[in-house]
């Protein structure tokens, strides 16, 4: 039996940069889904297989970062996947720890750092 790779969900509405994580990612073994905002984040992990990790970005139109944490505590099934935070913003660690956040990671990201932090959170991609 094969085993599926681990699959990770990108939040975030700048186009380039969802298009270079999924890409690092993918190369890297995981399976990748993508959301541009919160709101259609939420549609598809209601809908669709769960994610071992979502990396979310904060600075995002429909529904930011912020907004999509509320929404995702508020709902059991959601609650057990870890969070890593995207953002340039500063001093988050505090906020975002109380919203249940495993970990913030500063943009602009490197590569190095995106891929040690998936490795911390959830493993290697199978």
């Amino acid at each position: 039996m094969t085993e599926v790779p681990t699959l990770v969900m990108v939040i975030d509405d700048d186009p380039d940069c969802l298009e270079a994580l999924s890409d690092a990612l993918a190369l890297r073994g995981y399976r990748v889904v993508t959301a541009i905002n919160g709101c259609e984040a939420l549609v598809a992990l209601e809908t669709g297989p769960k994610p071992a990790l979502i990396l979310l970005d904060l600075m995002m139109p429909v529904m930011d970062g912020w907004r999509f944490l509320d929404e995702r505590n508020r709902r059991p099934s959601l609650t057990a996947i870890p969070v890593a935070l995207l953002s340039g913003e500063r001093d988050l660690d505090q906020r975002a720890r109380g919203l249940g956040v495993a970990k913030t990671i500063q943009k602009p990201v490197g590569l190095d750092a995106l891929l040690s932090a998936v490795q911390q959170l959830v493993g290697g991609p199978s």
